[in-house]
């Protein structure tokens, strides 16, 4: 990733070679360091005016990442975003909203907020 890291940031290698760090990082289990780079990777794309689409991708990863900390009120707090996010761009019947749905509820269940889960999955 250094090799790109002197690029412009709306260069598309430079913004691949952070997702492909933070992936990295996360998967070998340096969560804070995953953490970091997510974070920041957000704030690019938000910057770079990414598709609503992507962002809620990097949304999702960040959401992974704070789950791996067991920082759990933040993951919730990121799947509801992101279910929302689902929701309004493709309604409540699409796959990717039913199956962010079921992210959020488990994670309203983790955080023993059984009747808000209950409630979402009624929809």
């Amino acid at each position: 990733w250094k090799t790109y890291v002197g690029r412009p940031e709306m260069d598309n290698a430079r913004c691949f070679a952070i997702n492909v760090l933070g992936d990295g990082l996360f998967v070998a289990n340096h969560c804070e360091d995953a953490l970091t780079v997510r974070e920041a990777e957000l704030s690019m794309e938000r910057r770079r005016g990414a598709s609503e689409e992507h962002i809620l991708a990097v949304q999702g990863n960040l959401a992974a990442t704070y789950q791996k900390l067991r920082r759990f009120e933040e993951t919730s707090q990121m799947l509801r975003d992101v279910y929302s996010g689902h929701l309004r761009l493709h309604g409540e019947e699409n796959i990717q909203t039913i199956s962010n749905a079921n992210n959020y509820a488990v994670s309203l269940n983790g955080l023993q907020r059984f009747e808000e889960a209950k409630a979402l999955l009624r929809k």
